[in-house]
């Protein structure tokens, strides 16, 4: 049964159907009929069924964020790659070139990909000019939460949901929950947004009677308390369920490979195509200015609050407070070369060494030395999270200001802020977009980069 306002029902069959036209369409066009292609397309339909159920790659919703559908086709596309290799390895006798799957795996998930954010973005414009796909909502507590879902509903059309009435249960003209609930049957009301600060235990149970009953969707908002704010990970022990405090997406296994993949691969080109000449020519320039060595090395504290040796060029006369004092701006300690290459960032680069050999990634929370760690693990509530992942060149926090000398309690939080919402958020389209912004902002140059 398809309910009033959905069409998922409908829209996940036609799209396995699409995709799994372009699919068996394209491999006809690329590798004709001088192979098992009745062999194939049995293959491929029952692989790439499995795979997107497991994968949840038809699991997209009016909330999804683009950031979360670009790491979908990675992944699909990933290992749609190894499904359609294995198959022709398999047919070896047919000697169909290597650069022939190839084209045929792109082309396949670029009609993909063109299909899935044209349904993405066409529902959004029906939503928002036509009126459909909408979905009835009212909301249950008045405060600060509810008055910014309310906010949200107004403000943003084009995901399709229409407020109806906002209840409040606590005020002097209050509403009583029988209320609600006879509202919501007599609009056909399909989805109630409660506050959870705003119901007794007993009301929410009622609640959940009434919707289960009903055929209804409910969610909840979090209240003030900081428990129900967390993204928490919900898992079964047996028959008992049990919560966990935070899912941390690169704890699972093909996340780790997919990340890994991404720091070898982005260090071995930065060492091979930039080091290999760089490090000679900013060598003899750093040497002509001071005395020194080229590279600069200092404790950090990494992944578990290992310690381990983060690499620099030096950019600062040798002193014996290096260990201790972080640079400031105007810094006397700071070479003339040093303050191009700070400027630049170029003083970073010899940490693609630190992320070749697994101490670092390319992106993460950025490594404090070890005294200001210590200081800040004791004053700055939660900055310990920051240490459930290798740390990084460049983070979230970087690219979103918070870089450079840290000259502020408050400048110092948001950097955390930052970096727990990267761990507990993390995908492969992310980080390329921070690689990206950190490119542009060290080309742009930052008035924070001294």
């Amino acid at each position: 049964m398809f309910r009033s306002g959905r069409y998922s029902g409908f829209l996940r069959p036609i799209s396995y159907g699409i995709d799994l036209f372009f699919i068996h369409f394209l491999a006809f066009h690329f590798f004709g009929l001088t192979f098992p292609f009745f062999n194939f397309v049995v293959f491929l339909t029952i692989a790439w069924i499995l795979l997107s159920i497991r994968s949840g790659f038809y699991e997209i919703y009016r909330f999804t964020h683009i950031a979360y559908i670009m790491s979908l086709l990675g992944k699909q596309g990933i290992i749609f790659l190894l499904i359609v290799f294995s198959f022709f390895g398999f047919y070896s006798q047919y000697n169909i070139s290597s650069a022939t799957i190839f084209k045929y795996i792109l082309t396949v998930m670029l009609c993909v990909a063109i299909m899935k954010f044209g349904i993405y973005f066409l529902l959004k414009k029906f939503r928002l000019y036509l009126g459909g796909n909408v979905r009835k909502v009212v909301i249950i507590g008045l405060n600060q939460k509810t008055e910014q879902l309310r906010k949200f509903f107004t403000t943003n059309p084009v995901y399709g949901y229409k407020l109806y009435r906002t209840f409040n249960l606590k005020g002097s003209d209050n509403d009583s929950l029988e209320d609600c609930m006879a509202y919501v049957l007599q609009e056909n009301i399909e989805e109630i947004y409660a506050s959870v600060g705003e119901l007794s235990n007993k009301e929410i149970a009622r609640l959940i009677e009434f919707v289960d009953n009903n055929l209804k969707v409910l969610k909840f908002l979090p209240d003030n308390k900081e428990i129900f704010s967390k993204k928490l990970d919900f898992s079964y022990y047996g028959v008992l369920p049990i919560l966990s405090m935070r899912k941390i997406p690169m704890d699972e296994p093909f996340n780790k490979f997919l990340k890994r993949s991404f720091d070898i691969v982005l260090s071995l080109i930065v060492i091979i195509g930039i080091l290999s000449w760089l490090t000679p020519l900013l060598g003899l320039l750093i040497k002509l200015e001071s005395k020194g060595p080229v590279f600069f090395k200092q404790k950090r504290n990494g992944l578990d609050y290992k310690e381990f040796y983060c690499y620099k060029f030096r950019s600062m006369i040798p002193n014996p407070m290096a260990d201790l004092h972080q640079i400031s701006k105007g810094d006397e300690r700071v070479t003339r070369v040093g303050k191009i290459i700070r400027k630049t960032s170029m003083d970073e680069l010899p940490q693609f060494i630190n992320v070749l050999k697994g101490d670092m990634s390319v992106v993460g929370p950025r490594p404090h030395m070890v005294s200001h760690t210590h200081m800040y693990a004791e004053r700055i509530d939660k900055f310990m999270v920051r240490h459930f992942i290798k740390p990084g060149i460049t983070g979230l926090a970087q690219v979103s200001g918070f870089r450079g000398e840290v000259d502020s309690e408050s400048h110092i939080i948001n950097r955390v802020k930052y970096d727990i919402f990267y761990l507990e958020n993390w995908s492969l389209f992310l980080d390329l977009k921070i690689v990206f912004q950190t490119i542009y902002n060290a080309l742009r140059g930052e008035e924070q980069a001294y």
